[in-house]
């Protein structure tokens, strides 16, 4: 039996790409691999990775703030009491290979896994690779990318582009349209708008949304699904109830994203890593809206590296409440050009992510 470590936490794009490697290597082995993923105590995996059927450690691991607060005189100590726990995992758990998918919370297991002689092979979800993955990739048997380019961080004789494994795969034409439309309570007589703000939201793209909905006179010349986010639900539907709009369906959660990729035109979304590599695989055009809260505006260069290549188009942050909606609707009327950017999308998808980074351990994990 062999015995894999996963690590990666802190948000949804590492602890997925993680778990769906963890399915991809059940499916393959079954019974004769175990596996054990290690996050961070009080975040999210230790909630997620449990609901879905494995086995987590945590470690009293804590990132550094960006801004100026007391909280980053005490990470030498966590970091200190993680790389001690890290340890004692390895020792208990013996693992043949440490897989790494970026965030701080996989920085002690790899790093100790590398101090004690274990493979290991990370995966940089992001064109900009992160502080922790630029780390540990030095002495990483494999890095594992899903942008080209990223010589500039690793050792090029090391890169292999496997994409960024999903667990949910959207391809396009997956679903029937007139079931999908059906779905919504829309029709084939109108383009439909997605507007996705995350499973939290984001507050520059419900503003954008708000301020538009303003203009109307209680009828959208789109379709739009909106989705507003867990943080924004209650905020948004009283608004909604002040303005009532036809055509307009909004939610907090998507639950059948398949659905409304399947009759998106328009996709209005933030560049995240996961989602940027669900939309290549849907074939959707679109516009992205990168954060500009994320470490190292991983956002803005994912965004910018399928612009270079006339994949998607992009408005800033700060521009998007004056031109995001304006420049997805013209983005919609012009369709030879949705139908280049849904071409040019769909040249960058690759759709068997978790089987490459699953080759990789595979390949390493007797070394």
């Amino acid at each position: 039996m062999k015995r894999i470590i996963l690590s990666g936490g802190g948000t949804g794009g590492h602890i997925y790409p993680a778990v769906s490697v963890a399915e991809t290597l059940k499916r393959r082995f079954g019974d004769d691999v175990e596996l054990l993923f290690v996050g961070a105590e009080g975040k999210m995996e230790m909630t997620i990775v449990p609901r879905l059927g494995y086995r987590i450690e945590g470690l009293p691991i804590a990132g550094l703030q960006r801004r100026l607060t007391w909280r980053n005189l005490a990470l030498p100590l966590h970091v200190l009491r993680s790389l001690r726990r890290a340890r004692s995992i390895i020792k208990a758990f013996r693992p043949d290979i440490v897989a790494g998918f970026g965030g701080y919370a996989s920085a002690p297991i790899v790093w100790m896994a590398q101090r004690m002689g274990i493979p290991t092979v990370i995966q940089e979800q992001n064109s900009y690779a992160g502080l922790v993955n630029k780390i540990v990739g030095r002495e990483a048997e494999s890095v594992c990318v899903a942008y080209d380019g990223m010589e500039r961080f690793f050792d090029s004789a090391k890169i292999v582009k496997t994409g960024n494994p999903l667990r949910s795969t959207f391809s396009k034409g997956g679903v029937g349209r007139e079931e999908a439309l059906r779905y919504y309570g829309f029709t084939s007589e109108l383009p439909v708008l997605l507007v996705v703000g995350g499973s939290l939201g984001t507050r520059t793209l419900n503003n954008m949304m708000r301020s538009w909905l303003m203009t109307l006179d209680g009828v959208s010349p789109v379709q739009v699904i909106w989705q507003t986010g867990r943080y924004y639900e209650e905020e948004m539907r009283r608004f909604l109830d002040q303005y009532p709009t036809e055509h307009v369906w909004q939610g907090a959660f998507i639950d059948r994203m398949d659905y409304a990729y399947e009759i998106a035109d328009v996709v209005v979304s933030r560049s995240g890593a996961c989602t940027v590599s669900e939309l290549c695989l849907a074939a959707k055009p679109t516009l992205f809206v990168p954060s500009p809260n994320v470490a190292e505006d991983h956002q803005t260069k994912n965004a910018q590296a399928l612009v270079a290549k006339k994949a998607a188009v992009m408005v800033a942050d700060a521009d998007a409440l004056d031109c995001g909606i304006s420049t997805a609707l013209r983005m919609i009327a012009d369709k030879e050009r949705l139908a280049a950017l849904s071409k040019n999308i769909a040249k960058l998808a690759t759709p068997d992510a978790a089987e490459r980074v699953a080759d990789e351990i595979v390949k390493h994990w007797g070394k």
